[in-house]
Formats: structure tokens, C-alpha cells, sequence
């Protein structure tokens, strides 16, 4: 049986627990974006996609999903633990030498569901597009998901693809922007405003749908469901996520300051005593 709304809400909690002890750790990695993705991630793999037990690359037969900005990989690295496709005790590598967790995700160690490399922002859709299309040669009726933030849609090769999609009528793939309006160096209109997303996705011929509430796990398995009623009819799907980076830990939300930084003794400790669960077991 699928898990229910309580359920993955309990599952996000020690999902979260699990980013901030990890990038705290190694004083190291990208908890703001990973936190505020954290409800999408936990949704999408335990209630959403028909996965098969066990792992292999091809994905033959089942939904895959290829995350494209890499840099948030911790919560990626703990949804794939906590749905079983490696040991959660691995959690406890993550950036160090010779791990298989690296701080981008890598394929060369064989880490299960991970399919590609990613951190250089811009290129998983390519790849999406290919593997989706791929499943249509091979008569696999099966879904390509993909994650991207919005900050990374400024990268060109997107455009390529989300041409590219469309003119091939590639209507088997799902492609979710994290829109939290926030990247590295500040928020994407101080970076570079990008003006409405949707209006740049319907013009590219794209099914374009939103959730509003991002952290909002009834508003995601409404969207998510929405989102595959609507492939198989000639149009790829996009789903504008509106989340808030940080989400769950009071003084990462509203900024950009905790893209790409780690809590001190003392703020992993606060965070920590915000996200508690009494059947969490910690790796």
C-alpha cells in the first residue's frame, strides 16, 4: 500500500534530519534548496512513480526520474536510502573520500538510482528527453520524471530541449522547476529575471501546470496526479513547483544565505529540534 498523507509527512521530517546532519557533518553542501524539495522528492518516489525493486540502469518497465541541479543531492541521497535503494547507514559518507555519495551525483561508483552525472546545471533534461524517448522506441508506456530549479533555466541548453520536446511531441515526460526564486549569489530577478515561466513554457508549446503550495504535500500528489493525466496526449508536462528554499528550518527560509552553506554545532541543533518525529531513526 501506498503511504498516506501522515505518512510521507513523517518520512519528510527525517528526510530533512537526515540533509541537515549530513551537510553538517562535512561542513559542506547545499541544505537550502534540498530542504525546500524535500516534500516533491518524498512524494514523488514513495506515492507517485511505479518503481520495480532493486535497481538497474536501463529502467525498463518502470517510471525513472533524472535530477538535473545535482547540488541539492543530499535530500536526493536520503529519499533513494529511505526507499531502499541502498543501505541508510551510506548517509554517513556523504563528501567524503572514496564515498559514493559525492557532493554532485556520479554513476561511475554504481550508486542505486543514480542514472547520470549531475551538478554541470542545464543538461538533464537533454538527457530526459532521450531516455523518454527511448521508452517510446521500446513500448514502454512507463514516465520520465526530471527536477530542475529555476535558477538553472537561465543556462541555454533548457531552451534546446524544451524546443526540442515539444516538436517531437515527447508526451511521456514530466518536468518539475523548483521555483523557489533563489540561486547562489541572491534571487533569480536580481541574477537574471527570467518573467513568467509559464507564459515561456505555454509559447514553447508545452501542458504547463503549477502547485502553489510547493511544501504542501496534499497540494503535490494533487499536481503530480494532475501532471499524469495529462501525458500521452501529444504534449510534454511541466509542473511549476513554488517552494520556499529552507523550508522546515526557521532561519534558512526567506534567503538565499543557506544555498550552498552548513549549520555550526549550535544552528544543526536548532534545526534538528524543529524537526522532530518520534519514530525517527537516524542513520
Amino acid at each position: 500500500m501506498k503511504p498516506n498523507t501522515q505518512q510521507l509527512s513523517d518520512l519528510t521530517i527525517q528526510v530533512r534530519r537526515d540533509i541537515l546532519r549530513m551537510v553538517h557533518a562535512v561542513n559542506s553542501g547545499h541544505p537550502g534548496g534540498s530542504l525546500g524539495c524535500t516534500e516533491f522528492l518524498v512524494t514523488l518516489y514513495q506515492n507517485i512513480m511505479d518503481r520495480k525493486e532493486g535497481f538497474d540502469m536501463n529502467g525498463i518497465g518502470e517510471d525513472i526520474f533524472f535530477l538535473s541541479n545535482g547540488h541539492i543531492s543530499p535530500v536526493f541521497y536520503s529519499v533513494l536510502a529511505r526507499s531502499g535503494y541502498f543501505p541508510i547507514s551510506e548517509l554517513a559518507t556523504f563528501r567524503l573520500l572514496n564515498s559514493r555519495l559525492q557532493g554532485h551525483p556520479t554513476t561511475h561508483e554504481g550508486l542505486p538510482g543514480v542514472r547520470i552525472a549531475s551538478g554541470s546545471l542545464g543538461q538533464g533534461l537533454s538527457v530526459a528527453l532521450g531516455a523518454a524517448q527511448a521508452k517510446k522506441l521500446n513500448g514502454d508506456n512507463h514516465l520520465v520524471f526530471t527536477l530542475h530549479g529555476d535558477g538553472e533555466l537561465q543556462e541555454g541548453q533548457n531552451w534546446e530541449a524544451i524546443m526540442y520536446a515539444s516538436a517531437k511531441k515527447v508526451d511521456n515526460l514530466i518536468a518539475t522547476i523548483d521555483v523557489n526564486g533563489k540561486q547562489i549569489d541572491g534571487t533569480t530577478d536580481e541574477v537574471l529575471p527570467m518573467g513568467s515561466l509559464r507564459a515561456k513554457f505555454e509559447a514553447f508549446d508545452w501542458d504547463v501546470i503549477e502547485i502553489a503550495e510547493g511544501n504542501n504535500i496534499d497540494a503535490i500528489l494533487a499536481g503530480l496526479t494532475d501532471a499524469k493525466s495529462r501525458t500521452g496526449k501529444g504534449k510534454p508536462v511541466c509542473i511549476l513547483l513554488h517552494t520556499e528554499m529552507g523550508n522546515g528550518v526557521d532561519f534558512m527560509m526567506h534567503t538565499h544565505a543557506w544555498h550552498g552553506k552548513a549549520p555550526n554545532d549550535d544552528q544543526l541543533k536548532n534545526a534538528l529540534a524543529q524537526n522532530y518525529s518520534a519514530d525517527q531513526i537516524d542513520y
